[in-house]
């Protein structure tokens, strides 16, 4: 009886593709054995289950120097046309960053009052205009660094001298205190809170 042929589309069954799994895997590691010792060759099998599980077969020698040694072969085999790669990409960055340089110098003559904006094309206006919006933005942003910063030190200037007068206004009141206490006929006359000032670092 003729085996009929097999369609070559995943197994719904998961038991009969377990199966199959199983007998695949041992009649590939098989051929690959057989393949080997026939025709004097290397060869590496790495097979992952569906479940995860890893099986791996290296006729001569181990997995791990198979693999090295292909790594070493393909980068031999590759390396002129990864420099060609590299050496390209560079042109193209260099021709990328002189179109920019060109631009910014027209920017900047166009800034300083020259007539060189009849010399741009569409194309360069917007990106000049881009370029603008982007310094704008980002000169806003580091102004308002700089006074949020400059306002979180006046904040802890102006705690540290509330600090201080509260300090000042305690000591004239026990001072007071102490003069009504001992009876003395000297009086000591109202006098103004005594602040400290920021700018002179002074008592008045």
């Amino acid at each position: 009886m003729a085996r009929g042929k097999v369609q070559m589309r995943r197994i719904e069954n998961p038991v009969h593709r377990q199966v199959t799994f199983c007998k695949r895997r041992m009649g590939l590691l098989k051929k690959a054995k057989e393949l080997s010792v026939l025709c004097d060759a290397n060869i590496g099998v790495i097979v992952a289950s569906p479940h995860g599980k890893i099986y791996d077969l290296a006729t001569n020698g181990n997995m791990q120097g198979l693999i090295e040694r292909y790594r070493r072969t393909y980068s031999e085999m590759h390396g002129v046309s990864s420099e060609e790669n590299k050496t390209q990409a560079i042109q193209e960055e260099v021709l990328a960053l002189t179109h920019e340089i060109d631009l910014f110098q027209k920017g900047l003559r166009y800034m300083h009052g020259e007539n060189v904006i009849n010399h741009m094309n569409l194309g360069e206006l917007q990106a000049l205009e881009n370029n603008l919006e982007m310094w704008v933005n980002n000169i806003r942003s580091k102004k308002m660094q700089i006074m949020s910063k400059e306002i979180e030190v006046l904040r802890y200037k102006e705690g540290i001298l509330q600090a201080a007068n509260g300090i000042l206004q305690e000591r004239i009141m026990e001072q007071n205190g102490i003069l009504n206490f001992s009876g003395t006929t000297m009086v000591p006359q109202p006098q103004a809170p005594f602040y400290l000032t920021m700018e002179s670092n002074c008592y008045f």
